[in-house]
């Protein structure tokens, strides 16, 4: 857990850049709180909790938490207990042992302390390759506890296209560090887990979560200091400064130099200006470098306009609205404001399904996949054309992807000899790439070894045989059926059938 913290590239010892942070006044009067929570005698009760097979140390629940801020602290009502808990819970400072979202309620939840060593007033600023160590580290624990939620998951694919190129060294690292782990005392370890767990919620959180690490630009500026989010704004400080950390003075007093800048792409000449220059080769002449190559970046950046996006979201509206139960009333109703289920469990069957389900196909092969219905359809049709194993890979690839981590290995031997060996029995159609890529990926077998080849195959059936089955009798046919078959449920709700004649009175 060798993590970098600013001012320390080494990633050892304390960092140097404490009270550069505008929030350290924020961190201290939190922590303060929290040392009296961890009081032996006066703080919050923290025990270890038996269960059957199994015990839960160092832990407290969050009713416990509240009864004590509302006792010690200077807090009206339940209510400001929670606000305040939730937010220390936001910045690290204690977490659910159970859940990623860092939130507290006022129930039987169980929580744990934060070690100080991952406060966040230690200036934490950790790397993509010390959070690709982290869930690479992850997925060689064969534990339920350890298993990596969607997110964690689709972040580490990307890691790994980030850093193909020295993935090994992320694994071996990963690897050592597991095997130190191992040794460790197993109550010790699962508490170690759960911290280190809840110190990349904080710095990695859940998508929808706020990020709390992320520092105001406001107060960056006030204290006229560099900061680690100057990298981020510097080229957009107003007001004739370049960087808050430069002051006018220093560079108006410097020598004259020529910058040209290449005012747009599509220019062919270039604007020779006179900017005032502080001596290239300091610091904060690196510094200003970097500006203007910052500047011609964004120059050459293709942008969209704001009326194109606005037409592309209404259309995006406009074409699900049929499909929201809150705008369009569905029958059965809905079962966000009724007490019934029926229409979810409609959503779901296969046979019978209303006409709308199928008109939903033709918006995109993603909504065809997604539902059971059309996955079958389409799978029909991809016999018919003699492709069928193209769609059979996709589905192993993703249910590989969401497999054990001891199983990954025989199941990705398995998918290459079905469809990828010379001798597949079911072999598919890639181009030499995806192919040649795929095979280097076999060296080293992983949930992602078949990435390159099932999106070469994704792209091959969404252009030619998704459009190709959309314009097909088949689809057509479907569809009309269902239409017909909804048209003669509406008038038999209406007009009753019986098979039952009238008695005529008989002749006397």
């Amino acid at each position: 857990m060798a993590y970098r913290r600013k001012g320390d590239p080494g990633g050892n010892g304390q960092g140097s850049g404490g009270d550069d942070n505008p929030n350290q006044i924020v961190y201290r009067k939190m922590e303060r709180i929290v040392e009296k929570m961890q009081d032996e005698q006066h703080g919050v009760p923290v025990k270890t909790v038996k269960s059957f097979m199994s015990k839960i140390p160092s832990v407290f629940t969050g009713s416990d938490l509240i009864l004590w801020m509302m006792k010690h602290l200077d807090v009206e009502d339940q209510t400001e207990a929670l606000h305040l808990g939730h937010l220390m819970s936001a910045h690290g400072y204690f977490f659910p042992i159970d859940d990623h979202v860092l939130t507290i309620k006022a129930d039987g939840t169980f929580y744990r302390f934060q070690t100080p060593y991952f406060w966040p007033s230690n200036c934490w600023e950790p790397e993509n390759t010390d959070y690709a160590v982290y869930l690479c580290k992850r997925t060689m624990q064969n534990k339920t506890r350890l298993e990596l939620a969607d997110y964690e998951a689709e972040n580490l694919a990307r890691l790994q296209k980030m850093f193909s190129r020295k993935w090994e060294f992320i694994f071996m690292q990963a690897e050592a560090q597991a095997k130190v782990d191992k040794k460790r005392d197993k109550l010790e370890r699962k508490v170690l887990d759960s911290q280190e767990r809840a110190f990349w919620d904080v710095h990695r959180p859940v998508p929808g979560c706020v990020n709390t690490t992320e520092m105001d630009i406001k107060k960056a500026c006030r204290m006229n200091k560099p900061t680690k989010t100057t990298k981020h704004f510097q080229s957009a400080v107003s007001g004739g400064r370049i960087s808050p950390s430069v002051s006018e003075m220093e560079i108006t007093s410097t020598q004259d130099i020529k910058v040209e800048l290449k005012l747009s792409p599509s220019c062919n000449q270039t604007d020779v200006r006179r900017v005032s220059y502080i001596n290239p080769n300091s610091e904060k002449g690196q510094l200003i470098t970097d500006i203007i190559l910052a500047l011609n970046k964004r120059l050459e950046r293709q942008n969209v306009k704001i009326s194109k996006v606005s037409d592309l979201y209404i259309n995006f509206f406009e074409q699900y609205q049929e499909y929201d139960a809150f705008l369009v009333a569905p029958e059965p109703s809905n079962p966000w404001i009724s007490d019934s289920v029926d229409y979810w469990d409609l959503e779901k069957q296969t046979k019978d399904i209303p006409a709308r389900r199928v008109r939903r196909w033709a918006i995109s092969l993603n909504e065809l996949l997604k539902d059971p219905a059309g996955r079958e359809q389409f799978f029909k049709f991809l016999e018919k054309e003699f492709s069928a194993e193209n769609l059979k890979f996709w589905d192993a690839v993703q249910e590989l992807k969401q497999g054990h981590s001891k199983d990954i290995p025989n199941k990705v031997q398995e998918i290459w000899n079905l469809y990828l060996a010379p001798d597949a029995k079911e072999a598919i159609n890639i181009d030499s790439k995806s192919f040649e890529v795929t095979k280097r990926n076999m060296e080293h077998p992983d949930r992602w070894t078949f990435e390159e080849a099932a999106a070469h195959l994704y792209q091959l059936m969404k252009s030619d045989k998704y459009s190709r089955y959309l314009r097909s009798e088949m689809y057509k046919e479907y569809l009309n059926g269902m239409k017909k078959k909804t048209s003669v449920k509406g008038i038999r709700s209406v007009i009753s059938f019986s098979g039952k004649k009238e008695p005529t009175p008989s002749s006397s």
